[in-house]
């Protein structure tokens, strides 16, 4: 019996959408490639939560936030609160979540409906003391687990210029901020697999 979602609406596009473009295992740079069509309207739909979770013939589109701060980068561990029984207790680098039909703008289904997502989610879950810029940087695929078969990440990077970043809600546990050389030592055998795949590219972000 999978979890109860309660009807949650998210966001996701056809595995064979995703074989079209051309499927990859960790992260890909080539956001170019993969980004304008993922989020053409004609593309992708919202499908209810618990039957995506369940089906590998869809991929569900996740923003994946790294956050850097005076060189550092966030990362936490995944609390009991949060939605993803699979990746508790996991440390992750990753902020964000499912796309879901109150992030729908003017463009429906586009560009600007995938950025509210990242907008709210990001606000529901840190607090950033500062400003920052962002930019998309990769895709993250993992067919080697349950829960990357129905994932596809969308990498973020924020440079925030300020002075903190801190928790706001209980599925973000032990924020801290590390250096990439930490990152890739002492923590990395703890990280959830997106976070290694970034983690192994830190160096060229």
């Amino acid at each position: 019996m999978g979890k109860d979602y309660k009807g949650e609406q998210v966001l996701v596009i056809t595995r064979s959408q995703f074989d079209e473009l051309g499927s990859f295992q960790g992260l890909s740079t080539d956001v170019d490639s993969y980004l304008p069509v993922i989020l053409d309207p004609k593309n992708n739909f919202f499908m209810d939560r618990g039957a995506a979770e369940e089906d590998p013939s869809h991929k569900q589109l996740i923003p994946y936030v790294l956050i850097r701060l005076n060189g550092k980068f966030v990362h936490y561990s995944r609390g009991k609160a949060g939605g993803e029984a699979r990746l508790h207790a996991k440390r992750s680098m990753g902020i964000g979540g499912h796309i879901n039909p109150e992030d729908e703008r003017e463009d429906h289904l586009g560009y600007e409906t995938y950025m509210a997502g990242v907008e709210r989610e990001i606000a529901e879950e840190v607090v950033i003391d500062g400003t920052y810029t962002q930019k998309i940087i990769g895709l993250l695929n993992d067919d080697s687990n349950e829960v990357g078969k129905v994932h596809l990440g969308v990498v973020h990077l924020f440079d925030v210029t300020g002075s903190n970043v801190r928790s706001n809600e209980d599925a973000i546990v032990d924020l801290q901020l590390s250096a990439p050389s930490e990152i890739n030592t002492a923590i990395y055998d703890r990280l959830e697999t997106w976070s290694q795949f970034c983690a192994d590219a830190i160096d060229q972000l």
